[in-house]
């Protein structure tokens, strides 16, 4: 389904951040506030005084777990209902709301992310016929809404034609309803689209006429993360919903999905089970049909695994209601995908045996990798990201394949001959920066649309001509903003065990710290999920840098950045590379000048926030503040809450002595140690988060604020009624304001009240 990304502070990106071959959703959230706005110069905090805070009673809770001794001792904070947990978390409240209020320029800062953030977005269009949706966002809207182009009218996004589909906000005028996805139909006459509720994620599915706007079905619950995969003629689509709460074991009603056939118009409760009975309860499933609605794949993957299952079936032969489904992949340790295009080849794209991806064709009667033969070969430092066939009846007996690429974090974007693969130049791109949904015609055709964005372009669309090997500006971000004058460098630096890893450090043009000096420096990072790190337009790095501090994304590994074998070499047994990755990005930007101790900030959110607070806890010397958003801190009993289970493929269960022993050595909440002066902190949590539960944060709250033998404040902002995910604009800019006004407070930032840099 489409997704829309904004370009806030506190930048947002729904997992919906799915990688580059649609695994399901990690706990990602790139969220928190990236950047603050500094001053040139040494850091003057001031004497702080040690905060008073909330009495927190530790219980003698030890757990005798594999022969390690575990302690517990704010089990009680788990409980959020709890008449104890409330108390001390309104007490947390109050606590952060004094120190919030004084922390100067929050105006300034809140108006000048609003000014940044007026260009808006555009999204790349869905064509079906000479129809075209595409998400925008205006200054004016809290939330990108769904617009079509009809097909009588002006084929383009300023086109007098255009209607607005889906509005967040008419929808619900409070904001807290969003557009978690959406898919029209083959003819484009229909349009399935999800929304959620306080920020939940728990996806209702209707389905509208996008003619009248009249709702012809639904709604049908329990279909968080579906896909819809519809059938021709619009009579009937597969999609994926979770069983009832009922019919599952106590606390496991997140898990246990199935693929469903449904009828328009027929009640819900009667749709039948295609596929999942018996399979891992963790399982998230990607169901596609071709568009002549001949071949129904079904994919299959145990929570967020790097590897996934894939069967295919051919309607003609069964009933839909009964495919006969066939093995393409199963048990392989590997993530694959296939289609079955409109020249009748099936198209393989996968990274088995290719840590970097590549792209094979067979025939839909010779399905196992051992007929695969290679089209786009992997490329030995580019990752393969996808393709767009164009195959229009115009380019005569020349059709051609657009891939696209990430090199080193930074896209390309190569012209293929589509019967043998042969490279035959690439397509120039506006700058370094990102592309994303590359796509075309589903009719075929010489065209092809891609999103495009860098550090200092908002969200823009572009139209490749194949006819005539030609680039154009087909849409760009709805509003103006004036964007200041600054400069992004990759650099490579060496992490402990030898890796090169790469990093964008974004200043002020002209100010090196050969002419600048030191400057408060905020450095980001992920590293999980096999999730990238690309450039990208961002208010709050621009309001950052603006006034003269540097900001700082490093490409640790667990990431995808370079391949999956990147992305495996940060995750179980090997996450202590991710996080000596970011030390070493700290310790470069140091000794090359650009910031010191007490000026560096680091800033992350969900695995990022589990970056962070590992940060903190190994090397608390090394960092003077830290943002930290949305977190996994106690990874011994991660599994138990919100979407944890599903993330063992990536972590490692407590179950298994040898995995416990990983998650023990680096897990923030019991790296706590009496006596340590830790960094300022500050967590952001989100009362209606149900990937990430919110007891990380008041455990890791309640430990550190026992423990710290120093002054800096060690925070928890709360906010209700928003998630894990996307929100409205006005309460992302919020949490960016407070985030970032808490960094520069620490950092030696300045006062915000002058708006502009």
């Amino acid at each position: 389904m489409q997704n829309v990304v904004d370009g806030v502070g506190a930048e947002l990106f729904w997992p919906g951040c799915f990688n580059r071959l649609n695994r399901v959703p990690a706990p990602e959230l790139r969220v928190g506030t990236r950047c603050v706005r500094a001053r040139i110069g040494p850091v003057s905090l001031g004497r702080m005084s040690r905060p008073e805070y909330p009495a927190a009673p530790r219980q003698d809770i030890v757990e005798d777990l594999h022969g390690h001794q575990v302690a517990d001792p704010y089990r009680w904070l788990e409980d959020p209902a709890a008449t104890e947990t409330e108390a001390w978390s309104t007490a947390q409240d109050e606590l952060f709301a004094a120190h919030r209020s004084a922390w100067p320029g929050a105006d300034g800062l809140r108006a000048r992310l609003t000014q940044l953030l007026g260009a808006g977005v555009v999204s790349t269009p869905a064509w079906r016929g000479d129809r075209q949706l595409f998400m925008r966002r205006t200054a004016e809207q809290e939330h990108a809404v769904l617009v079509t182009v009809d097909p009588s009218t002006d084929a383009s996004p300023a086109g007098g034609g255009e209607r607005t589909l889906l509005d967040p906000m008419a929808i619900d005028p409070t904001g807290l309803t969003t557009l978690d996805a959406w898919q029209p139909t083959k003819e484009g006459h229909l349009l399935a689209y999800q929304l959620s509720e306080g920020g939940t994620e728990e996806s209702v599915l209707r389905v509208m006429d996008v003619e009248t706007g009249e709702i012809v079905d639904g709604p049908i619950d329990r279909a968080r993360y579906s896909p819809v995969a519809w059938m021709p003629g619009a009579k009937a689509y597969y999609y994926v919903r979770r069983l009832a709460a009922e019919a599952v074991p106590a606390g496991e009603d997140q898990y246990h999905r199935r693929v469903f056939l449904h009828r328009i118009g027929t009640d819900p409760d009667s749709d039948v089970e295609i596929f999942g009975a018996g399979l891992d309860k963790t399982n998230y499933y990607g169901v596609s049909v071709s568009r002549d609605g001949r071949w129904l794949t079904i994919s299959a993957s145990a929570g967020t695994a790097p590897r996934n299952d894939l069967w295919l079936a051919d309607l003609t032969t069964s009933p839909i209601e009964q495919p006969n489904l066939v093995v393409v992949q199963q048990g392989v340790d590997a993530q694959t995908g296939i289609e079955i295009a409109r020249d009748g080849r099936l198209y393989v794209f996968t990274d088995l045996n290719a840590s970097r991806g590549r792209l094979c064709v067979s025939t839909p009667d010779a399905l196992t990798s051992e007929h695969w033969v290679d089209l786009i070969p992997e490329d030995p430092e580019a990752v393969f990201d996808g393709y767009a066939i164009l195959d229009g009846p115009e380019l005569g007996a020349a059709p051609v394949m657009l891939c696209a690429w990430t090199r080193h974090a930074v896209s390309e974007l190569t012209l293929h001959d589509l019967a043998t693969g042969e490279r035959r130049g690439e397509v120039p791109l506006p700058g370094l920066g990102s592309i994303s949904g590359v796509s075309e015609r589903p009719e075929g055709g010489h065209e092809a649309w891609f999103g495009y964005t860098d550090h200092t372009t908002p969200s823009s669309v572009y139209r490749y001509d194949a006819r005539t090997n030609t680039t154009s500006l087909w849409a760009s971000a709805p509003g103006s903003v004036e964007v200041p004058d600054v400069t992004t460098e990759q650099v490579v630096y060496t992490s402990r065990d030898g890796t090169e890893v790469r990093m964008f450090v974004t200043y002020r043009t002209g100010e090196t710290p050969d002419t600048a000096g030191p400057r408060p420096t905020t450095l980001y990072g992920y590293g999980g999920f096999g999730i990238s790190l690309t450039p990208a337009y961002s208010a709050g790095i621009l309001a950052w840098v603006e006034a003269g501090g540097v900001y700082a994304v490093a490409n640790l590994r667990g990431g995808g950045e370079e391949g999956e074998d990147w992305h495996r070499d940060g995750m179980l047994g090997h996450k202590q590379n991710v996080f000596d990755d970011l030390h070493t990005g700290a310790e470069w930007l140091i000794a090359n000048g650009w910031t010191t101790p007490a000026q560096l900030s680091i800033s992350g959110g969900s695995n990022g926030g589990l970056l962070v607070g590992a940060g903190m806890t190994q090397r608390p010397d090394l960092y003077g503040a830290v943002v930290c958003s949305a977190p996994l801190l106690d990874m011994v009993r991660y599994e138990k809450f919100g979407l944890g289970e599903t993330w063992n493929s990536e972590y490692g269960t407590a179950a298994e002595a040898q995995e416990l022993g990983w998650l023990l050595a680096y897990s923030p909440y019991h790296a706590v140690r009496e006596g340590v002066e830790y960094p300022a902190l500050l967590l952001t949590i989100f009362d209606g988060d149900t990937r990430v539960d919110t007891l990380h944060a008041r455990k890791f709250a309640a430990a550190l604020q026992h423990a710290t033998a120093g002054d800096a404040p060690l925070l928890v902002r709360r906010e209700k009624d928003v998630g894990h995910g996307a929100r409205a604009l006005s309460r992302a800019i919020e949490v960016s304001v407070d985030s970032l006004a808490f960094t520069a407070a620490h950092t030696g930032g300045p006062d915000f009240s002058g708006g502009r840099g």
